[in-house]
């Protein structure tokens, strides 16, 4: 059963499509305080396009690119992490592999560049 684009998805739904637990979720919650995904009756959660581009974006920070809980809060208060672009169907694997290893580069550049202006080098 495809949903709609927009539609909003149940904790179990965006749970199958990451492959992540539903516990995971629910600890984001308590550490990302951007993450909050609408609940209704019984506390079920619905999370909302926005919410899924944001879920999406901490599993990138955390899962790709290695960062700490702490480090991936600290890159979204910053406004340096990037939104991960919500897509309706899964890219292929090997699309998805060059898309991580762009991403990676991009961030090892970004790093590069701070460290160059940190010490002066044109």
């Amino acid at each position: 059963m495809d949903k709609a684009d927009g539609a909003f998805l149940t904790i179990s739904e965006l749970s199958a499509e990451l492959g992540l637990p539903q516990h995971i979720l629910r600890y984001w919650e308590t550490r990302f305080p951007q993450l909050r995904p609408l609940q209704r009756s019984g506390n079920r959660r619905y999370y909302r396009p926005a919410d899924v581009a944001l879920v999406q974006r901490i599993n990138q920070l955390l899962n790709v690119e290695g960062f700490t809980v702490r480090g991936a809060q600290k890159a979204l208060a910053d406004g340096g992490a990037k939104p991960v672009p919500v897509r309706s169907n899964p890219a292929p694997e090997a699309s998805a592999h060059a898309q991580q290893s762009q991403d990676i580069l991009e961030r090892l550049q970004s790093i590069r560049a701070t460290l160059a202006r940190a010490v002066d080098i044109p």
